[in-house]
């Protein structure tokens, strides 16, 4: 059967790409979001069609109508597809297999419908946004709470795959998403729980989400127990959630409250870059700053980061180092005595500019110290 060919309409101007996120400019032409808004960034004033001069800050007015009719319109082609193919599964029957309460799937059949499903959604925006309108989404995180691991796996991918779109972040959150991620995130089966720590990543990847999802009873602090508790990659997916989420302040003290930066040490210790990130978050609050001056090992775990570290783990090393060395004379003379300013100078001559740069801000810092001293 031929690929349908979708209305010259639907595509954008630009990109002459089929249009996921339609948005209106002042000159009344559509333009998909990301097409427009790199046209715009590029200091272009005008519409790319009519040349017609625009205001300094453009408003883009989202085309719900076009958007409908994309979405409907890929979803019919889905669906017919499907029907002529004895391999392809009907999407709407795999949702309705979800959602009928006339009738109750084998635990077989929910996951093979959830299996499908991911398959879909995984490439296909327009398919991600009707599943989302179709009801199914309080069904799926009804499985995120299943006792069967296989089932909540699934479930967890199909929200994963959901959560590509920030307006699904959002609506999920709304959902009550949260509540059910945490859950599986504490008790769950160890590939659940990495799969619930990369969903809360994707979550917080919408700044409106991070104090929400902090803010949650036990987020944090499961967070910081896989951390302490967990394998190697559910503490990787533990570690990347923190490090998204501490970028909003009150999430570094909840942090820091439950403990996470003796383990974070101990992970860079063991050569996890993304643990030292999380560290250079941490450090940026007091109560961070106060902890890690507190641990012997702290300045030592850095300086070794400074000698045998990767170039990311070097630029983080010296962001903490100079946090510490700001706020504290007694952490500066320790970190003079052995031997950072002399490392620092070397650094300050690295090609990497963020390492030079870095390097230079520590080499101050350490010279106003003595200078006080």
């Amino acid at each position: 059967m031929a690929t349908p060919q979708f209305p010259e309409d639907f595509k954008c101007p630009i990109s002459l790409e089929i249009m996921t996120d339609p948005v209106i400019l002042s000159s009344g032409h559509t333009f998909d979001r990301s097409s427009i808004q790199r046209w715009l960034d590029s200091g272009n004033r005008t519409c790319p069609i009519t040349k017609q001069l625009l205001p300094q800050n453009p408003s883009l007015i989202p085309n719900h109508a076009l958007r409908s009719l994309i979405s409907n319109f890929s979803f019919t082609c889905s669906s017919s597809q499907s029907k002529s193919s004895p391999q392809e599964p009907d999407p709407q029957t795999l949702i309705s297999n979800l959602t009928c309460r006339s009738s109750t799937p084998s635990l077989h059949s929910k996951i093979y419908s959830l299996d499908q499903l991911n398959r879909l959604c995984k490439s296909n925006p327009f398919f991600r946004q009707r599943l989302t309108e179709s009801g199914a989404v309080s069904t799926v995180l009804n499985f995120v709470g299943s006792e069967d691991s296989r089932l909540q796996e699934s479930a967890l991918l199909l929200l994963l795959n959901l959560s590509l779109d920030d307006d699904n972040k959002v609506g999920l959150v709304a959902e009550g998403a949260i509540g059910r991620v945490i859950s599986a995130l504490r008790y769950g089966k160890p590939n659940c729980k990495a799969y619930a720590a990369t969903m809360l990543t994707s979550l917080a990847m919408v700044e409106v989400n991070k104090g929400t999802i902090g803010a949650y009873p036990f987020a944090i602090e499961t967070l910081v127990s896989l951390l302490r508790e967990g394998k190697g990659r559910e503490r990787k997916e533990a570690a990347t959630a923190l490090y998204v989420l501490c970028s909003f302040p009150d999430n570094k003290k909840r942090a820091v409250e439950c403990g996470a930066t003796p383990i974070l040490i101990e992970m860079v210790n063991s050569g996890m870059e993304r643990a030292i990130e999380v560290m250079g978050l941490l450090a940026k609050c007091r109560e961070g700053r106060e902890e890690m001056g507190k641990i012997d090992e702290c300045v030592m775990v850095l300086i070794q980061v400074l000698k045998e570290g990767s170039s990311r783990s070097i630029i983080c090393a010296l962001a903490v180092l100079n946090s510490l060395c700001s706020h504290s004379e007694e952490i500066s003379l320790e970190v003079r005595r052995k031997g950072v300013l002399e490392i620092c100078l070397g650094l300050a001559e690295d090609d990497n500019d963020k390492i030079s740069r870095n390097a230079s801000n520590l080499v101050q810092t350490l010279r106003r110290c003595l200078s006080r001293a």
